[in-house]
């Protein structure tokens, strides 16, 4: 019987912390935290303007300032004046929204519309929510046709996407004064 040799392979010595990959025969290199402040800072306040924290509220409080300020203009004393263009809703029904969320209202007579809600800047967010009377949202694209119509419901918020380049209309498809609160962030 002939005897077989054994080889046995043994798993190559471990990295030491300082180690880095380099390529065979030349000097393993040393990597410095120094120059990465942000990650040695991690969990900690950035010195830079554009890593700063953003906290944008979410879709919860949005909906929440916004059924706020309906039960505030419940009252039709506090109601817009003026119909059919976005205002500036009363101090009363604006003070439960806090942080940097703006609130609007509209008033429509029976059979009108207004433009929009079209946000000033794509980032923002905003919700709809109906106080009285009856309003549809309805969204056309660029060449007038009707993509959507989407009902106000009572007691429901509605959140509004981007128009992506058509445009977007809310009606009153009721026999009274529809009144609309739209909250953005």
């Amino acid at each position: 019987m002939a005897q077989q040799a054994l080889s046995v392979r043994t798993a190559p010595p471990a990295r030491t912390s300082g180690d880095d990959a380099a390529p065979r025969g030349t000097a393993p290199r040393r990597v410095s935290v120094e120059g990465i402040g942000d990650v040695a800072d991690a969990g900690r306040k950035s010195g830079y303007a554009h890593l700063a924290e953003r906290r944008l509220p979410t879709v919860g409080r949005l909906v929440a300032a916004a059924r706020g300020a309906a039960a505030v203009l419940a009252r039709p004393t506090l109601w817009p004046a003026r119909r059919g263009r976005w205002q500036p809703a009363p101090r009363a029904a604006r003070r439960g929204a806090g942080g940097r969320l703006r609130v609007s209202t509209v008033s429509l007579d029976p059979n009108s519309f207004v433009s929009g809600p079209v946000s000033p800047r794509a980032a923002d967010m905003e919700v709809l929510f109906l106080v009285s009377g009856r309003a549809h949202l309805i969204s056309s694209g660029s060449d007038g046709r009707m993509r959507s119509a989407a009902e106000l419901a009572p007691g429901r918020a509605r959140v509004v996407g981007g128009s992506l380049g058509g445009h977007q209309h809310l009606v009153n498809t009721g026999e009274e004064v529809a009144v609309v609160v739209r909250v953005t962030a």
